[in-house]
């Protein structure tokens, strides 16, 4: 096994332990909390991201993690750093949906090179790196997953379930989309990256943590995360927030 193929089952072993930690702490309730500009935050998120930020420090400790529930304002990292969301999609937790995750990137000048994503509830991980490709892991095993090129019937698409706008569904009607597929958190790359869907288009705003371990198993599966206006979506901008972009499967 290659030096990135361990690192990156080291990486999706560490997001399994932050799912056991958010699971036990959802089965003796959660606490919520508002966050300063209003997004909502729990005791899973910040145990979660403790747990995530030793592993890593472990694991290389010459590499600088940011991670949403301790990024300073002035954060500012080095051209190869970690890049953690410890629980993408509170408001899907705290309702009680399955559709949470736990993300995990390695960021390097700029591009996401290597990712895990782990859905606690639902007991699916995925993972992909740069030159290794992507796979699926669940109850059933193990398997590689691709990306693949839409259908003559039209593409399907993935959207947001908690930020629905009059922007995206214009957008889907204009490409044609035969079905949409609302779902929170990072889940709608790894649709993506394992050939469910075709398209996820957001014009919301987002952080990059929000982002970065998708776009790194859709990218190992084949797919593309670009900026609406076409750019390349690139990490370690000043704030951390994504322009409005567009990810996409094969072809």
């Amino acid at each position: 096994m290659t030096a990135a193929a361990e690192c990156l089952e080291r990486v999706a072993d560490i997001a399994g332990e932050a799912g056991a930690a958010i699971r036990a702490i959802a089965r003796r309730g959660a606490r919520a909390r508002a966050k300063p500009d209003g997004s909502p935050v729990t005791d899973a998120d910040e145990a979660a991201n403790a747990l995530i930020l030793e592993r890593l420090r472990a694991l290389t400790p010459e590499t600088p993690v940011v991670a949403e529930e301790s990024a300073g304002p002035g954060s500012r990292p080095a051209p190869r750093f970690w890049l953690v969301d410890p629980l993408d999609g509170t408001r899907e937790f705290v309702a009680g949906r399955d559709e949470y995750t736990v993300n995990i990137a390695l960021i390097e000048h700029g591009r996401p090179v290597l990712g895990a994503v782990l859905a606690p509830a639902r007991g699916v991980r995925f993972a992909g790196a740069e030159g290794l490709g992507a796979w699926r892991e669940d109850a059933a095993g193990r398997r590689a997953i691709a990306a693949r090129a839409p259908p003559a019937s039209g593409p399907v698409a993935a959207a947001s379930r908690s930020h629905r706008d009059a922007r995206t569904d214009a957008w889907l009607a204009a490409a044609g989309a035969a079905r949409v597929v609302r779902v929170g958190s990072s889940l709608k790359f790894c649709l993506l990256a394992e050939g469910s869907a075709d398209v996820y288009p957001r014009f919301g705003r987002t952080m990059e943590w929000d982002t970065a371990a998708g776009h790194a198993v859709l990218a190992a599966a084949g797919g593309a995360v670009r900026r609406a206006d076409g750019g390349a979506l690139c990490y370690g901008k000043p704030g951390f927030e994504n322009p409005h972009f567009i990810a996409r499967g094969a072809g």
